[in-house]
Order: structure tokens, then sequence, then C-alpha cells
């Protein structure tokens, strides 16, 4: 089965490269099958990881940011795939 984890910050004023910079920097202490990030309007940092792994499973996810760098918690979700049909 393939795990989705979503990880979601938007940026406090004027901090939207840091954050994303911040997010870029961020090792796991597992490598995932895939990982992509991704930026959108408001300084929002979206950063996807996919792995081979039951959902429940314990999977290394990033950390909270310092709170000075968001301007809200970090959103978190967590999606299986489904075949397709």
């Amino acid at each position: 089965m393939t795990v989705a984890l979503m990880w979601e910050a938007r940026a406090a004023d004027g901090r939207g490269a840091e954050l994303l910079a911040w997010a870029r920097e961020q090792r796991l202490a597992e490598e995932p099958l895939r990982r992509e990030t991704f930026r959108a309007p408001q300084d929002r940092v979206l950063v996807i990881t996919w792995w081979d792994a039951s959902y429940d499973a314990g999977l290394p996810e990033l950390p909270e940011p310092a709170p000075e760098l968001v301007s809200r918690p970090v959103h978190r979700w967590r999606f299986e795939s489904v075949a397709d049909g």
C-alpha cells in the first residue's frame, strides 16, 4: 500500500522564502519513495512524501518550524492510495 503524508504551513509575513528553504533542508530519519515540495500564494509551503507502508504505520514526518517562522500551526494529513476503477 502507498501512503502519502502531507505537511502544509503558512509563513509569517515576509518569511515565505525562509519557510520554503527551511522545509527543503529538513531530512527525515528514513527516505520516502518520493518527496515533493510546493509553494502557493499567501506564502504557503506544502511537502508531500510517499511511503510503501500501511496507513497507520509510524512514519517520519517533518517537524514544526520555529514559531516565529509561521503564522499558524502546521496542518498535516495522511492518505492511502486506492485503485482506480
